[in-house]
């Protein structure tokens, strides 16, 4: 038996100058592929660590969430000294990742056409919430900040309700997302050619990008959608419904066979022939009619007997969970859609990355890293720097991270 083949990202080094949500997301992408992921935190760390919430360990639920198998150096990048010994890491770098606002890393001394210059193979992603150039530059953003601009909060929640956040950070994770798709095609050119890439992601344009048909609808028609609620602008067989207990459950019965099977079981199969609802186009014009009839035969029984004979049916079908229920779900199936996450003194089970690489050996996911755990050892160790003027460094405020002796 031939032995497994390597994690795909084992020998690239990634320097994660990030912090919140959207770049911390991309670079434990990045660490969960094989990526040697070093985060560079202020002293006073990633403002996420703080952030209000469930803590594990003095860490707050939203910081670990994000930062798995990394390693923690804490430098003041104000300070000659720190900026200096942030350029030599950038410079043993194959990946950079910040998410600094435009013209911050130029402020810090570290702007990425002077660390290219030094480093002509290096890869660098910038992510901020309105890219690098236009009006909106140096604004703040965050995420609910994108979803309001980009139209997605107006599609979201109920017709006649107020525009609703989407309850996961999708401006976030997206543009993270789409930093590490930017970053591996970089890395694909650059084997080619030997050059590295500045990559600029924006989270807004990251959310124009998820409206999908949803922007060419808009552009054709000329007005713009409302909420979707639980159905679907073009298929009038595509929502949710309540079953007679009160609990929900979707539906996407979305061609001529489905939409038959689900007359069939529902008990109305006179509706197949109804001129009304004749095709796909005739029941979205009177989807009305047709979800009033639908409904008053989803209320006679409970929504898991529904999802079970519709399932039976070969009529896509799901219940509407919590997250409680789906994490549940997912721990039962017990097919690596979850992680244990341990430490020293704490553990916690996550939600693992969903990219299986058949035949690869996976990556054993370290515990987030205490504010400035490695930086004796990445100093020391990797800069070659004497412990001596480690500790001045830690002394005088330049890095943090605690110090002990050397062991002779």
């Amino acid at each position: 038996m031939n032995a497994p083949l390597r994690p795909p990202l084992e020998g690239v080094r990634v320097i994660d100058l990030t912090t919140f949500l959207s770049g911390p997301s991309a670079t434990q992408l990045l660490a969960d592929l094989g990526a040697d992921v070093i985060k560079i935190e202020a002293l006073a760390g990633d403002s996420s660590r703080d952030i209000a919430g469930p803590e594990i360990d003095g860490d707050s639920a939203y910081f670990l969430a994000n930062n798995r198998g990394k390693r923690s150096i804490a430098l003041d990048l104000k300070t000659p000294q720190g900026r200096d010994i942030a350029t030599r890491l950038i410079a043993t770098a194959d990946v950079v990742v910040e998410n600094y606002r435009p013209g911050v890393t130029e402020r810090l001394g570290i702007p990425p056409e002077r660390m290219m210059a030094e480093n002509p193979s290096l890869v660098w992603a910038s992510i901020s919430g309105f890219g690098q150039e236009g009006e909106l530059r140096d604004r703040p953003a965050y995420d609910m900040v994108v979803q309001a601009l980009s139209g997605v909060m107006s599609l979201n929640g109920h017709p006649g309700a107020p525009a609703a956040r989407l309850g996961i950070p999708a401006g976030d994770v997206v543009a993270g997302l789409y930093a590490v798709i930017g970053i591996l095609a970089a890395l694909n050119a650059r084997a080619q050619t030997g050059e590295g890439r500045i990559i600029d992601v924006s989270m807004l344009r990251g959310q124009l990008a998820m409206l999908s048909y949803q922007a060419l609808y808009t552009m054709v028609q000329g007005t713009p959608p409302g909420p979707q609620g639980a159905a679907h602008d073009s298929i009038a067989t595509y929502r949710s419904f309540r079953g007679g207990d009160g609990r929900e459950f979707v539906v996407t019965a979305n061609t001529p066979r489905m939409w038959e099977q689900l007359c069939a079981v529902l008990g109305v199969p006179e509706l197949v022939g109804d001129a009304r609802f004749v095709d796909a186009a005739a029941r979205l014009r009177n989807k009305e009619a047709l979800w009033e009839i639908l409904e008053a035969r989803v209320a006679t029984r409970p929504a898991a007997e529904w999802v079970d004979l519709l399932a039976a049916a070969s009529v896509p079908v799901a219940p509407v969970k919590n997250v409680l229920e789906a994490l549940d779900d997912a721990r039962r199936a017990d097919d690596g859609s979850l992680v244990t996450v341990r430490g020293a003194t704490a553990s916690f089970e996550n939600v693992a990355t969903p990219i299986r690489f058949v035949g690869t050996a996976g990556v054993d996911p370290t515990y987030p890293p205490r504010l400035g755990a490695d930086t004796v050892g990445l100093l020391v160790d990797e800069l070659g720097l004497p412990w001596e003027h480690v500790a001045e460094l830690v002394e005088s405020g330049v890095v943090g991270g605690a110090v002990a002796a050397p062991v002779h």
